[in-house]
């Protein structure tokens, strides 16, 4: 069994999700106590997110690129950066280390592609959804990418930030989050990429009328596919 690389606490509640899921997979994969050997470099999210607000992705890149480093030196065989925003810097960081970095988008649009899909929403951060780093990394993968408008897209960024990444889950938020995602199916999704890894603690498939895809167990399942192999 390989060992994985996780880059994380953007946020912690997310990371956690990441260790659950590796270490529930693996189980589900050996069997009896299996679980999954991975060393986990956890950031301080308030010091990233500054450099994310104030434009300082370079800055933000080198931090992640350090993580990466120490991942390496302490055994990792292959890294992940747990979170999709900051896969801005994925290039930086796959350059400060030998191993190979398994990338979020990659993995999403690999699984949007085995469902037949070719057009799908996209909600997640403000920087994720307006940038070109995610949506022209799956664009590359041959799917044609949906929004919500201006006013939805800063909904959807806020609870990330003010509710999501502080462990707090509102009733009132899943129902903003569904209708957003009802006006992306109503402009032709066929499916909806939760592309922020805290939004799968709010929306479930069943919140949706279409497939969703959740991009952090998926990034775990590649994950855990890739250490086995």
């Amino acid at each position: 069994m390989k060992t994985i690389g996780l880059i994380g606490g953007m946020s912690w509640e997310s990371t956690a999700e990441y260790y659950r899921l590796l270490n529930e997979l693996t189980r589900e994969r050996l069997g009896g106590l299996h679980s999954a050997k991975c060393v986990l470099y956890s950031v301080d999210f308030a010091e990233i997110e500054r450099l994310q607000v104030e434009g300082r992705w370079e800055e933000a890149g080198e931090v992640l690129a350090a993580a990466a480093r120490s991942l390496e030196a302490a055994g990792a065989d292959l890294l992940l950066i747990c979170t999709n925003t900051m896969h801005k810097v994925a290039d930086q960081v796959a350059a400060a280390a030998p191993v190979p970095l398994l990338h979020l988008a990659d993995t999403t649009a690999a699984a949007v592609r085995a469902e037949g899909l070719k057009r799908v929403g996209l909600v997640g951060t403000a920087f994720t959804m307006e940038q070109d780093f995610y949506r022209g990394r799956l664009a590359g993968h041959g799917l044609e990418v949906l929004v919500p408008d201006a006013d939805s897209r800063a909904l959807v960024h806020r609870v990330i930030y003010e509710e999501l990444c502080l462990g707090v889950i509102r009733e009132e938020s899943r129902a903003a989050y569904r209708a957003v995602i009802d006006g992306l199916v109503a402009a032709g999704a066929e499916g909806v990429i939760l592309g922020c890894t805290e939004i799968e603690l709010l929306v479930r498939p069943e919140h949706s009328p279409v497939p969703v895809f959740a991009t952090t167990r998926l990034h775990a399942e590649a994950a855990v596919d890739a250490a086995l192999a």
